[in-house]
């Protein structure tokens, strides 16, 4: 089997320090993007179990999945949760889901969870999609710009880079920096184009770590001008997948002047912990 070099590791958790069967309120958050879905489970409000895994062809089936993923091995079954809420790309597709929230919500709420109150500017870097979102200090979201035209900025261009120059995803950010000097981003900003100009660039003699830079420059200054359009507020912080990759999270950074707040949570759980504190809220209130 080929390996699949654009393809973040899938994995779940569990917190062995607290015990769900003494728990008031259960609440789940289910976040089904367009190229993967976590599920998080909190028990009065504290994270006690989560999962993260590919989307596949089938959207209920992949909430399904991500749902089971973050039950394996807590003794606690579907039953055993009061309320569940769905966000993400194929939100409507939760077939177990009480309710549905936007993910734009969901990742404010969640961000103000995973940083702190002073949060106040997001950016959610998805597999299809980036959004620039204001929030206050509850997490409620108070502006937001999306730019949903195309891939490029977005995860699902990394894993196409990923794999045409057949670098695990993972050590695309590390291997960006393994230059001896900045080189010009890639001029095109369309994922199919800078595909065709990296094979030039390649063609030409450039190393791949030069390419990556490359291409990671482009996608963070693309990333920039949309956050310069709804006005970068401190403190920010970045979420989603590409959070995870450091060639683009520093280069937009550096490109800002603006330093990110650091989490001790997995940047990609955020709009599910973010519809789990919903689905929290919103069973409390009925049972009021």
């Amino acid at each position: 089997m080929a390996k699949e070099f654009w393809r973040w590791k899938e994995y779940n958790w569990k917190n062995e320090d607290i015990s769900w069967k003494n728990g008031s309120t259960i609440s789940a958050g289910i976040d089904v993007g367009s190229v993967s879905s976590q599920a998080v489970i909190l028990v009065d409000g504290e994270l006690y179990a989560y999962s993260s895994m590919r989307t596949g062809s089938d959207s209920p089936k992949s909430a399904e999945n991500a749902m089971n993923w973050a039950l394996d091995g807590t003794e606690m079954t579907m039953q055993n949760i009061h309320y569940v809420v769905g966000t993400g790309y194929g939100r409507v597709n939760v077939p177990f889901a009480n309710k549905t929230i936007t993910e734009i919500a969901c990742h404010a709420r969640g961000a103000n969870t995973m940083y702190g109150p002073t949060v106040r500017t997001i950016l959610d870097m998805g597999g299809q999609d980036c959004k620039a979102i204001r929030c206050d200090e509850k997490g409620k979201v108070t502006n937001f710009l999306m730019n949903d035209k195309c891939a490029a900025g977005t995860g699902r261009g990394m894993e196409v880079f990923a794999d045409l120059l057949s670098v695990p995803i993972e050590d695309i950010g590390p291997l960006s920096f393994e230059v001896a000097e900045e080189p010009p981003p890639v001029s095109s900003t369309c994922v199919v184009f800078a595909k065709t100009e990296a094979t030039s660039l390649l063609r030409q003699g450039w190393p791949k770590n030069k390419v990556i830079a490359s291409y990671c420059s482009a996608m963070a200054h693309r990333v920039v001008s949309l956050l310069e359009r709804i006005s970068v507020e401190n403190d920010f912080v970045i979420t989603g997948g590409i959070g995870k990759n450091i060639g683009v999270v520093k280069r937009i950074t550096d490109e800002l002047g603006a330093n990110t707040l650091q989490s001790k949570y997995d940047t990609q759980i955020a709009g599910a912990l973010g519809a789990a504190l919903f689905g929290r809220a919103l069973a409390e209130k009925e049972r009021k």
